[in-house]
């Protein structure tokens, strides 16, 4: 049974990603490059065109993926993250506009973006559905969402050590619910799912989905 873990706050996620932001890559290389996320990442974001928007981008590592002349625009609420994005796009010669903001209040105009992109970011959202109403919000009608997540396994034996190390996990990852499900969390914001696959033991979630209605 999961148990209840008391959330932190914006500015308790904000100041935890702010430390940790120039070691960050650093602490997540083994899941990009021994768990495959980074295969992942590419292969679904390689479905991104037109007008973009990386929300949570984190140190950047989505951007050098979009097809070139794209119009990337990338927010993330930790300024020191957001600071590493800036100088990867530099490194990678790319153009993107780049904001500190929250993801559960997008300063943008409803369908603002062809697609827009979220990576391994509904797990420290506070309120993760509003989150994805708004990602849903600022996507045009007949755009493409396109989520990279990770959650609770689909293999018995895995989600019960998700659920008994919960409290842990979340202590030591900076906000990080590992054991919920992004699927129930999409429906629950009212979008259309398109495509979803698990991978890696059943925690890793490609989706791509739209707003519903569409």
């Amino acid at each position: 049974m999961k148990t209840t873990i008391n959330k932190m706050t914006l500015d308790d996620i904000q100041k935890a990603y702010d430390v940790i932001a120039d070691q960050y890559e650093k602490k997540t290389w083994f899941d990009q490059h021994i768990l495959g996320v980074a295969r992942l990442r590419k292969k679904l974001l390689s479905k991104a065109t037109g007008k973009i928007l990386d929300v949570a981008c984190g140190t950047g590592q989505n951007l050098p993926l979009f097809a070139s002349g794209s119009e990337i625009t990338a927010v993330d609420l930790s300024p020191n993250m957001l600071e590493i994005a800036r100088m990867n796009a530099i490194k990678h010669r790319l153009s993107a506009n780049l904001a500190v903001m929250d993801a559960e209040n997008l300063k943008f105009t409803d369908g603002s973006f062809d697609t827009v992109v979220s990576t391994l970011s509904t797990c420290t959202f506070p309120n993760p559905v509003k989150a994805l109403q708004e990602i849903k919000r600022v996507c045009r009608p007949n755009g493409l969402i396109l989520l990279l997540e990770h959650g609770h396994s689909n293999l018995p034996w895995l989600a019960r050590l998700q659920d008994r190390h919960e409290y842990q996990h979340y202590q030591e990852n900076s906000g990080c619910r590992w054991n919920q499900d992004p699927l129930d969390l999409i429906q629950l914001a009212g979008l259309k799912v398109l495509k979803g696959k698990r991978t890696v033991l059943g925690v890793f979630h490609s989706i791509e989905a739209m707003p519903s209605g569409s």
